[in-house]
């Protein structure tokens, strides 16, 4: 029997593709990596902390047998993210494929904000991906290589909105925006473009930051999904290596959420009548039959 946590997709599906992973070094970048490596892909991996891709980049190698290649990279800006595709296209000889994963967020009343503390998560999310995805664009459509591939991950909230976390809903919405745009405007080069929005897939160092302490019992998210559970990492990898592959040659600017139905849950008006006693629903509906007579 097949279990959601095993990985989906048959070996070599990924043959052929040399794929640049934004925030690689650890959590979900970490996973969707290891996925890629395992389905026959090259990888590049960047991030600021280049020790931390470096020891990703041997145990995943020596996991996997795969190719991984660790560039530092601080994608909030241009010439450096120029810099780590001059030095991927040398290694590996083409990259054709683009994850845009790093981002960076805190929970905080907006008023307490400073600019700056503002700026910098637009900086990495917005501006992150947009540096990232405007360099290899051009390299793509000026040699001509296609198939070539962006995957963004978003949230849900980049299209609702999210109180306590706007930096990181104004930037997420911004991606969502440039994904469809792109998938209209570049398809003609070859170029899909296409987003995964998650659910809760805990990470240690994402969630210790966003839910410190008793704070993460507090607000357990798996309480206001309805499947009441948080997503498995190769879940996610899962997705992204379906999206990446070929096989999804025909999905274009489209955004897959991957959370349990959790924002549906919290949009529909009545869903909170989940938490009514079975024995106070027959008195309800025994108080509706009394009114109609």
């Amino acid at each position: 029997m097949i279990n959601y946590n095993e990985p989906m997709l048959k070996d070599g599906a990924l043959e052929g593709k040399n794929i640049i992973v934004t925030g690689g070094g650890s959590g979900l970048g970490k996973t969707m990596t290891r996925y890629f490596l395992q389905l026959g892909a090259k990888v590049v991996i960047t991030s600021r902390n280049l020790e931390k891709l470096q020891k990703t980049a041997q145990e995943l190698s020596g996991e996997t047998g795969g190719e991984v290649l660790a560039l530092r990279c601080d994608v909030r800006h241009y010439d450096e993210v120029e810099q780590m595709l001059h030095e991927a296209i040398k290694k590996l000889g083409k990259i054709n494929g683009l994850v845009n994963n790093a981002a960076g967020n805190f929970i905080s009343p907006t008023e307490r904000l400073s600019a700056h503390a503002f700026d910098t998560i637009i900086d990495i999310v917005l501006k992150g991906s947009k540096n990232a995805t405007l360099a290899l664009g051009k390299y793509w459509i000026k040699e001509q290589i296609k198939p070539s591939t962006i995957l963004n991950i978003v949230t849900t909230y980049a299209w609702t909105g999210s109180a306590y976390v706007v930096p990181s809903a104004t930037a997420k919405a911004g991606v969502l925006a440039m994904t469809r745009s792109l998938a209209v405007e570049w398809a003609k080069y070859g170029i899909r473009s296409n987003a995964i929005a998650p659910g809760p897939f805990p990470t240690k160092g994402a969630w210790d930051r966003l839910l410190p302490g008793e704070l993460k019992e507090k607000f357990d998210p798996a309480k206001k999904i309805p499947l009441k559970r948080v997503g498995e990492h190769q879940e996610l990898a899962n997705l992204a290596a379906y999206l990446m592959s070929e096989y999804a040659a025909y999905i274009n600017g489209e955004v897959i959420t991957i959370d349990g139905g959790e924002w549906l849950y919290g949009a529909g008006e009545f869903n909170q009548l989940e938490k009514i006693p079975a024995e106070m629903w027959d008195m309800l509906e025994q108080m509706i039959k009394n009114r109609k007579k």
